[in-house]
Order: C-alpha cells, then structure tokens, then sequence
C-alpha cells in the first residue's frame, strides 16, 4: 500500500548505474535492503527503439573504450536471465522490484517477468503509445512529472486512466539545485488530483529537500543509489551512497513519527514539568 496513511515507500532507484554488471546490481539490492527501502528500480530499454536518432552515432567514451551511443545502450541493458536473477535476487531479500520501461516492447519484456508496477520515467510521460501499453497491464503505475507541464500531465493521467497511479514530483536536473526543487508542487498535484498519492523523484546533492518533500505530505520517495559517485556513468553523481541511503529512509521514519495526528493532548512526558513548572491550574 502507498499512500492512505502508510509509511512513505522509498523506492531505491537503481536505474542504470550496475553499468551492465550483474554483480554491482546485486551489490546495490543489498545496499537497499540494508537500508530499509521498500523497493528496487531498473531502467529497460530496447535500444534500436528508445534511443532519439540523432543520438545513435554520437561517439561515447566509456569504460569498454569509444563506441556510438547507441552500441554503449546496448552494452548496458541486462538481458532476460540478468533481469531474472537480479530480480529473484531481490525478491529474496525482501524487496519489490520493477523498472521504468522506455519503449513498448519493454513493457511486454516486463510483463513476462511479472513486475509488480511500471514506472513511468519523466521523459517518457508524452509517449501516449507507451503509456496505453502500460495501462493495459493494470498494473499499478507510478508516474514521474520531470520536464513537463500540468496539460502533459493532464493528458498522461487521462491517457492512463486509472485508480491504480501514483504521481512522483520531479524536477529533471542532474544534480538538481534546490532553487528548482518547487516541492510546493506536492501539494499542487495533491489538490488537482484528488485522491491520487502524490510522492517525491529526487536528483539533488544530499537528504534535505527529500526530507522536506516527505515532512510536506509525499507518500513515496525514490532517489538514484550508487556503490560510490566517482563511478563511471551519467547518474552517479546524483545519486545516494550506501551511508546517505541509511539516513535517508532513517530520517524518514524518524519524520513519519514526529508528525503524529495533529490531535492536541498532555504526553506522559509533559507530566513531570508540568507539576513542577506550572503554578496555576486549570
């Protein structure tokens, strides 16, 4: 359950920063586990498909020497028996696992494995093909609003259709500044979808304005984790380390228990000063 009162799901976003090893994807899933996140995401892609045409024979330096982007997303991408033993790898240490599918033959690959949801990234959110394929699943969808208007939202969500949608407030800077973080868009999005939970996909430098987006009312938080930011790869310098995952999910819960029910009343705790420090009762 996400939302309706529930402990915010902090989704730990993988993405692609395993750069195509089984291994550092494993390594990561521990990360998430150790840490208390709730869940665990893939980035998939058919690369002839997904990858814009003027971006295919760009040349990219990487760590298996010069090659066209386009062969480098091929290097990257985990094929069926990776994402079944990451994804089995994941299930066993107590984690949901799913991935943002960028085209819709990624979608079908996805549904074969049986994920429990589909994420939508933000710069997918105008692909109304892609969108339709994944309402079809009915599964449920968790939807990125990055680089986009409210009428792109608004389209998105008519285009999805569904109960079973969870809007992310983002903004597509990476790293993001705070400047542009606009977490007063939670309550925004809030107000204009109601009954829709509304979370938090954040690309900044450390915890705070993930923190905040939680104290202001998110019902998720998903954040890009790394073995180390100095890693080869375009999302890992905005993303968390193991340490600053721990505290994130941490302080979290330590914010979910400080907010409390907005019921005013005397805590046990307050009985002792008051009988020494009040001197006249009600």
């Amino acid at each position: 359950m996400v939302g309706g009162g529930s402990s915010a799901y902090v989704i730990a976003e993988i993405g692609l920063n395993h750069n195509g090893d089984v291994e550092i994807a494993k390594r990561l899933i521990d990360v998430a586990a150790r840490a208390g996140a709730n869940a665990v995401k893939f980035q998939k892609r058919t690369p002839e498909i997904s990858t814009p045409e003027h971006m295919r024979d760009v040349p990219r330096e990487t760590p298996w020497g010069t090659m066209t982007y386009l062969d480098y997303r091929r290097r990257v991408e985990f094929d069926r028996g990776q994402y079944i033993e990451v994804g089995d790898y994941a299930t066993l240490h107590g984690l949901d696992w799913f991935a943002s599918p960028w085209d819709v033959p990624s979608v079908d690959f996805l549904e074969d494995l049986n994920v429990v949801a589909h994420k939508v990234a933000s710069a997918s959110l105008t692909d109304t093909e892609l969108l339709e394929a994944i309402r079809e699943t009915g599964k449920p969808v968790i939807l990125s609003t990055g680089m986009s208007t409210m009428e792109q939202i608004d389209r998105a969500m008519g285009v999805l259709n569904t109960d079973r949608v969870i809007l992310l407030h983002a903004t597509s800077t990476y790293p993001m500044e705070p400047e542009e973080a606009n977490l007063r868009m939670i309550s925004t999005l809030r107000d204009r979808y109601a009954g829709v939970p509304v979370g938090y996909s954040g690309h900044e430098r450390g915890l705070q304005i993930s923190l905040a987006a939680v104290a202001l009312g998110a019902v998720a938080v998903e954040r890009h984790i790394t073995l180390d930011r100095t890693m080869w790869g375009s999302d890992h310098a905005a993303s968390l380390e193991p340490a600053g995952l721990e505290h994130l999910v941490r302080d979290i819960r330590v914010i979910e228990a400080a907010l409390g029910d907005g019921v005013k009343r005397v805590f046990p705790g307050e009985q002792a000063p008051m009988a020494k420090l009040r001197r006249v009762g009600a």
